[in-house]
Order: structure tokens, then C-alpha cells, then sequence
């Protein structure tokens, strides 16, 4: 194999995987999220920030999760608590490290600062 062919194999390797981890949570959008509740879906909004050390402990139970077969059907909207402040508004959010299960139009849980990954789970499967 030449070193080119090499090196391209390997970017390809990284755009693969980046593009699964862009697919995996979807950046909060109202319209997306009033769509998802209108379909009667479970939705997990994650209120996070990038200079967070409670959501950095998070993100890996909530990658763990969303490739759980269990929650194939679960839509993770992640909204950024620096950013985002009109669904901070709309959610009653103060804090980041929130996480808030929707059942469509119903919110089933709602939680802070959690990061047993046991209780996130128990969490986001009152929303199935």
C-alpha cells in the first residue's frame, strides 16, 4: 500500500467517525422539536456548556445511551445553555446539566447535575 493510499484510508476512518458523532445528538431546533412532539416521540432535551465539567461527565452516559437499540426511537436535541437562551426560556431552565424527557407534548422527567448513569437511564426509559 503507498503512503497516499495510506493516509487516505485513514481520513476517511476520521470523516467516518465524526459524521456518526455529528449524528448522534441534534442541536436544539424549535421547529424539529415542536415536529418531534407532534409525532408523539421521546425526546431528550440535554442543556449542556462547553465549560461544563457536570455535562462532560454526562455526554458519555447520553452517547451510551443513544446507541442502546432500547432507544433507537429517542431523539436527543442538545441545547446550548451559553447560546440558546430563548429555549432556556421556553423549557424554565436555569442551570446547564439539565436533562428533560419529553413523551410528545408530555414532560415525563427532569433532572440536574445527575450523573449516575443508572438513574439517566431509568430517566429516559419513563419516556418509552
Amino acid at each position: 500500500m503507498t503512503p497516499m493510499k495510506s493516509i487516505a484510508g485513514v481520513l476517511g476512518a476520521v470523516l467516518l467517525l465524526l459524521a456518526f458523532a455529528v449524528q448522534a445528538a441534534t442541536p436544539f431546533d424549535a421547529k424539529m422539536f415542536q415536529s418531534a412532539q407532534e409525532s408523539g416521540k421521546t425526546i431528550l432535551v440535554d442543556v449542556t456548556a462547553s465549560w461544563c465539567p457536570v455535562c462532560a461527565k454526562q455526554q458519555p452516559i447520553i452517547q451510551s445511551l443513544e446507541k442502546d437499540p432500547k432507544f433507537a426511537g429517542v431523539a436527543v436535541m442538545k441545547v446550548d445553555f451559553d447560546t440558546q437562551k430563548d429555549a432556556l426560556k421556553s423549557f424554565k431552565v436555569t442551570s446547564q446539566s439539565t436533562l428533560i424527557v419529553f413523551k410528545g407534548k408530555t414532560e415525563i422527567a427532569r433532572s440536574t447535575g445527575e450523573t449516575d448513569a443508572a438513574r439517566i437511564r431509568l430517566q429516559l426509559e419513563k419516556g418509552l
